[in-house]
């Protein structure tokens, strides 16, 4: 008989804290900041040009890139959306840094597959019911 393994239960809470308290400069994106932002959305796995995985039990894509280029070109450097971030609150204690709103939108226009357009398209209601015209 070939025995069962289960893998260990993530902690997201625990993970998110600890990247907080690391002192780290680290911004969440892809569907689970749509999550983060009140936005309705599966949350799937993002795979691309431009990261690694840090894989055991769990899988986190990280990018580590300075700036990467849209689709069409346009330039999205780490430094410019780190200044425009917002502090979305996880739980009581615990606060996740992500990109504004128009900044998420430029980040889905890095590989704009079909999922990518449709998270767009929610950003952008999001968007104009913030009254954000950037």
């Amino acid at each position: 008989m070939i025995p069962v393994v289960q893998g260990s239960e993530f902690d997201e809470r625990a993970f998110f804290r600890a990247l907080g308290q690391s002192g780290a400069r680290v911004l969440l994106i892809g569907r689970r900041a749509l999550i983060a932002l009140g936005i309705p959305v599966d949350s799937a796995t993002a795979r691309g040009r431009g990261r690694y995985v840090l894989e055991n039990d769990d899988h986190v894509d990280v990018v580590v890139a300075r700036a990467q280029s849209t689709k069409d070109g346009e330039v999205v450097a780490f430094d410019d959306v780190w200044a425009r971030r917002r502090i979305e609150s996880y739980d009581e204690g615990t606060t996740i840094a992500v990109p504004s709103v128009a900044d998420l939108i430029r980040t889905k226009r890095w590989a704009m597959r079909q999922k990518d357009i449709a998270d767009i398209q929610l950003l952008e209601g999001l968007r104009e019911l913030e009254g954000d015209s950037r």
